[in-house]
This record gives C-alpha cells, structure tokens and sequence, in this order.
C-alpha cells in the first residue's frame, strides 16, 4: 500500500486538447495530442493509444485527466510531456478519463 503523502505527489490536472494528429511511427496505432491545461501550466505534448474509440476531429475540445508531473519521455520523434489517462474496456482499449461537467482548466484532482 502507499500512503496518502505518496498519493499527493502525484498531480494530476484536468485540460483540454486543442490538437490532434495521426502518429504513423508509433509501434502500435495511436495519436499525437496537445492538452492545454490553462495558465499555471500551459500546453503539454503527448500520445495516446486511443484510436479504436476516437477519432482526430472528435478529441478537439474533450477535456482529459493526465499526469502533469512526470518527467518527459521520448516515445519515437514524440517528446511527451504528460501522461493522458484512461481505463480499458472489456476488450482492452483505452477510454479517456474525464470530467462529468466542464470544469477549469489546470484544475488539480483531489
């Protein structure tokens, strides 16, 4: 088990993507995203493994829950910046975590 401090380090904030595109290079199919999460910490690069469920125009505008405070991670020609999250459905594909209600951008999970 870890403890309650060791959950508060991780920071996980709502933003929206404001881009899309089709990332050809990745190892399995998958999307490059730009999220932007508001002032504080502004637009964040990523890929995401969300094709079967997504499309390019429909994730423009969806807020989206994601890691903020991990390190950068090389995935390909792709630096990403944050960590887009989502839970797999009964056959194992992605589906984006979000918020019910539109909600400010940047605000912190707690």
């Amino acid at each position: 088990m870890i403890s309650y401090a060791d959950f508060e380090q991780v920071d996980i904030r709502v933003g929206r993507i404001t881009r899309a595109e089709a990332f050809p290079q990745a190892r399995k199919p998958a999307y490059k995203l730009w999220v932007d999460f508001g002032a504080e910490i502004g637009e964040k690069r990523s890929s995401a493994q969300i094709t079967k469920h997504y499309t390019l125009e429909g994730l423009i505008g969806r807020q989206v829950m994601a890691v903020v405070n991990f390190p950068p991670r090389q995935i390909g020609p792709v630096l990403s910046e944050v960590l887009v999250l989502g839970v797999p459905d009964a056959e194992g594909e992605v589906v984006l975590l979000s918020p019910s209600q539109d909600v400010p951008l940047g605000g912190r999970m707690f």
